[in-house]
């Protein structure tokens, strides 16, 4: 598989302050990382970096739709998606991606890579229940749906009171038991 390459950033060189990268990112992204849930992808990843004398501040802000599957119907639809990560990269000994929002590289390195951050970031901003918009507001005209629909169960009017349903005598006395104190 061909190296992400325009998501190696170089760092040397660069004066302090802020710095603007901004990608387009399609399918191709996701086949690198073998992740195939989304059947397309339409993102755009504004990457703002900030630079300090003694450390690196990314802010990775993605907007844009991927192109998932209905959990309730399987219908393919376009899902909105929008998010943004903070990631402060230090210089060390030696290169450390265990904290969550620091990584630390090695002393005079030229680069740091970010598609991993922007992958995670990408995937954690995707609802957990993916549900077609037609779906919530009805409007969706799909065959899973309408029988989805017929084999809905009613749920009770508020006519009907289930409390007056007769009830076994013998619950009825263990019952005053409880209010016989």
């Amino acid at each position: 598989m061909k190296e992400l390459t325009q998501f190696k950033i170089p760092i040397s060189g660069l004066k302090q302050g802020i710095h603007q990268f901004t990608y387009d990112i399609d399918k191709t992204f996701f086949t690198y990382f073998d992740y195939e849930e989304f059947w397309d992808s339409l993102l755009k990843l504004d990457v703002e970096l900030t630079v300090n004398s003694t450390s690196l501040e990314f802010a990775l802000h993605i907007v844009g739709q991927v192109g998932v599957h209905c959990f309730v119907t399987n219908e393919a639809y376009m899902q909105p998606v929008e998010d943004t990560y903070r990631l402060a990269v230090r210089f060390g000994d030696t290169y450390n991606d265990d904290l969550e929002d620091i990584l630390v590289i090695p002393h005079g390195s030229l680069e740091v890579d970010i598609k991993q951050y922007v992958y995670e970031t990408i995937i954690l901003s995707v609802p957990a229940r993916l549900v077609h918009p037609g779906v919530e507001d009805g409007s969706l005209k799909s065959e899973v749906k309408d029988i989805l629909d017929e084999l809905r169960v009613d749920e009770p009017t508020e006519g009907t009171d289930d409390s007056e349903e007769e009830t076994d005598p013998r619950w009825d006395e263990l019952k005053k038991l409880l209010t016989d104190k």
